[in-house]
């Protein structure tokens, strides 16, 4: 009877590592959920100028991230949500230790109320995003 061990290469066994790291890494995601599934489009059909209130607003956006004001001393509220992954270079041997890189969306909406708690003006904008450290810069 004859014993056959099945032995790995090493570029399978990277390979696999490879694969694994990918199926793992996820969506990193920071700021405020309720911007994930929005656009201009659908923003538009929930703010209408000089008529939602800022409590209708929170009622659909949550508290904001940020607020500030205007040198009149009107109101700005900020919203924003980044989401990106792990670029493929991350996971390529020896490359890796030289560097990251990660892309992905952000969106951010920004509203402006008047003096009476009603929304005078609003932005919302989605761009890309790219982060990378080391060499990659």
């Amino acid at each position: 009877m004859s014993y056959h061990r099945n032995e790995e290469t090493p570029m399978f066994k990277n390979a696999l590592l490879a694969l694994s790291l990918l199926l793992l890494a996820g969506c990193a995601s920071s700021g405020n959920q309720t911007l994930k599934d929005q656009s201009e489009a659908s923003v538009s059909q929930v703010i209408t100028e000089g008529v939602t209130t800022q409590s209708e607003v929170k009622q659909t956006f949550g508290s904001p991230m940020e607020t500030s004001f205007t040198d009149n001393g009107l109101e700005i509220w900020e919203y924003s949500l980044s989401e990106v992954s792990a670029d493929a270079i991350n996971f390529v041997p020896i490359v890796n230790l030289f560097g990251s890189s990660a892309s992905g969306k952000k969106k951010d909406l920004t509203i402006l109320f008047d003096e009476t708690d009603v929304v005078q003006r609003y932005s919302m904008t989605s761009s890309d995003v790219s982060h990378k450290t080391g060499l990659f810069r």
